[in-house]
């Protein structure tokens, strides 16, 4: 972000950079630093193999980290392809986990989000992997067992309470299952009773028109965005971000991302 390509030559050449460098001569005025919203330097993005943004960073200090999830090719658990659209190490940096925190992955289903969730907390931290479904469960249990992950805890919940211990969390992520509660007001409650202040919830699901019944929703598999953020702010929790195209395979379907947080 220069308005004096020629400087940012010499400078180059005199620190020995070896790496891309652009500059289009028009500071912040320029096509780059608008399209990427930068607004000051260092202005960080972290790039995955797929070409997606992975993360943002304001500060150099978590970039080792980032780096670490995302470059390592034999990182726990191994990338997959789900990565490169899921885009986790975006979703746990939303939600502000860090090593050590106690979360929980709602709706766990075969674990994908859970032990993404483990490997960024480590074994000072705790994943509670909640399901209604014994049997995903009974196999997150296996997997955790045998990778020897002992700070995963699973929790079959019921339609109505999701089971989590009460006011201990700092983070709830309830991924492609909002849509499928059938009591939803309950379940949001719950969150926030399991949610130390402070805490974030969030949500990503797929949306929907307005004015169907749930049980449509759940034969459809998606969910207004404003029902959820309605729930949410029924049981206290407030809205803090909220995109609405955040991820998905390419050309298929496509996911917002909601976060809300527990007032302090």
């Amino acid at each position: 972000m220069d308005e004096d390509r020629a400087a940012v030559d010499r400078f180059v050449a005199q620190k020995g950079i070896f790496w891309p460098q652009i500059c289009d001569g028009k500071a912040d005025a320029g096509e780059i630093a608008k399209l990427y919203n930068a607004q000051g330097t260092p202005d960080l993005f972290v790039i995955d193999r797929a070409g997606s943004i992975a993360a943002r960073l304001a500060s150099a200090k978590l970039l080792d980290q980032q780096l670490t999830e995302i470059a390592v090719t034999d990182a726990f658990p191994p990338r997959t392809q789900r990565d490169t659209w899921q885009r986790p190490v975006r979703v746990m940096e939303e939600l502000g986990i860090r090593a050590g925190a106690m979360v929980a992955d709602v709706g766990a289903g075969s674990g994908y989000f859970t032990f993404r969730l483990a490997a960024r907390v480590g074994p000072k931290g705790k994943v509670y992997a909640q399901d209604l479904d014994e049997k995903v469960l009974a196999q997150i249990r296996e997997r955790s067992q045998k990778e020897k992950v002992a700070y995963i805890e699973t929790i079959r919940g019921t339609e109505d309470d999701p089971k989590l211990p009460g006011s201990t969390l700092d983070a709830i992520l309830v991924a492609d299952a909002f849509h499928e509660f059938t009591h939803a007001d309950a379940m949001v409650a719950g969150f926030y009773r399991a949610l130390r202040p402070g805490g974030r919830l969030g949500v990503i699901d797929s949306t929907a028109r307005l004015g169907l019944k749930a049980a449509e929703y759940m034969e459809r598999h998606n969910l207004p965005q404003e029902n959820v953020i309605e729930h949410a702010a029924h049981s206290g929790l407030r809205l803090v971000s909220f995109e609405a195209d955040f991820a998905g395979p390419p050309g298929e379907t496509r996911y917002y991302f909601a976060v809300f947080e527990k007032p302090r």
